[in-house]
């Protein structure tokens, strides 16, 4: 039997997989995983074998059917729900079977951070409060991932290079502290004092700072994606070349703000202070700006 013609793109397919029945198109299973086993399969590159095919029109695979809609989810649009380590692992056989490349390495992406979080921290609250105490506190390079730091008194400490994920410094005192470098993934800093922090090169993707003191803080070069920022106080802070794709910043006070060369790939900047910012260089066609106050700002060579 002949696989469908490439050019009908649209043509429904209907599959069952280990008992399981799907249906879906040729466009879906070869767009965006061309090299896929799938793909071979359904872009007319290839003949069906005879005991691969019903009486029906339906296409049998002997695989477990089980997570074969996930499968379908990622080729229709690039994504899976968050599932346990046996579920990825279960998957992950299902990816290397029909060849999906990109999602063996997605799946295999989120494996190493449910490794990573699994990391116990290094020290207690306790622990914390207690080196504070002393003089010049430094929590280099140190794993305090998941603590709750919400509230404490941190001012000047050193935690560069440190691992922060999941750790809540939610209303604490940071003024001057150092985070380059760091790994703070899924952090809350919600209303914290960062002025004049340091976070160049930090990785603080899906962080939230909403409410929080930016004034002056050093964000160059960090990783802001998904990161909210929600009537945040970003004064004069430095955000050249930072990537804020996705990036949730609005009624933000970023007047005064350096953004030069900024990723704002679909950064929501609705209601924001951006008068006398530096936009010089950044692409703002998929940029929110609804309501954005730009009196002032300095938008040469940017793209709109």
């Amino acid at each position: 039997m002949q696989s469908p013609e490439p050019s009908s793109s649209s043509s429904p397919v209907l599959l069952n997989i280990g008992g399981k029945k799907y249906a879906t198109t040729v466009e879906t299973l070869t767009q965006r995983e061309p090299d896929s086993m799938l793909a071979a399969m359904f872009s007319g590159r290839h003949t069906l074998p005879q005991h691969s095919t019903t009486g029906k029109g339906m296409v049998f695979v002997d695989r477990d059917g089980k997570h074969f809609r996930h499968v379908l989810n990622w080729l229709r649009d690039g994504a899976i729900p968050v599932l346990s380590e046996s579920d990825y692992q279960q998957l992950l056989r299902e990816a290397e079977y029909y060849q999906l490349l990109g999602l063996a390495d997605y799946i295999n992406e989120r494996l190493a951070w449910k490794k990573a979080d699994s990391l116990e921290a290094e020290l207690t609250r306790k622990d914390v409060i207690k080196r504070i105490q002393a003089q010049r506190v430094r929590f280099r390079g140190v794993n305090l991932s998941g603590l709750d730091l919400s509230k404490l008194d941190l001012s000047e400490v050193d935690f560069s290079y440190a691992c922060i994920k999941n750790t809540d410094f939610s209303c604490a005192n940071l003024y001057k502290a150092k985070f380059g470098q760091v790994e703070a993934l899924s952090s809350s800093f919600q209303n914290a004092n960062l002025r004049e922090c340091e976070f160049i090169g930090a990785n603080l993707q899906e962080s939230i700072l909403d409410g929080a003191n930016l004034r002056s803080a050093n964000l160059q070069d960090a990783c802001l994606t998904r990161c909210s920022f929600i009537e945040t106080d970003l004064h004069s802070a430095h955000l050249q070349t930072a990537n804020l794709t996705q990036a949730n910043l609005r009624g933000a006070n970023l007047e005064a703000a350096n953004l030069k060369g900024a990723k704002l790939s679909g950064t929501n900047l609705q209601d924001a202070n951006l008068q006398r910012a530096y936009l010089r260089e950044v692409d703002l066609r998929d940029t929110q700006l609804t309501g954005a106050k730009l009196g002032g700002a300095n938008l040469l060579g940017a793209i709109r």
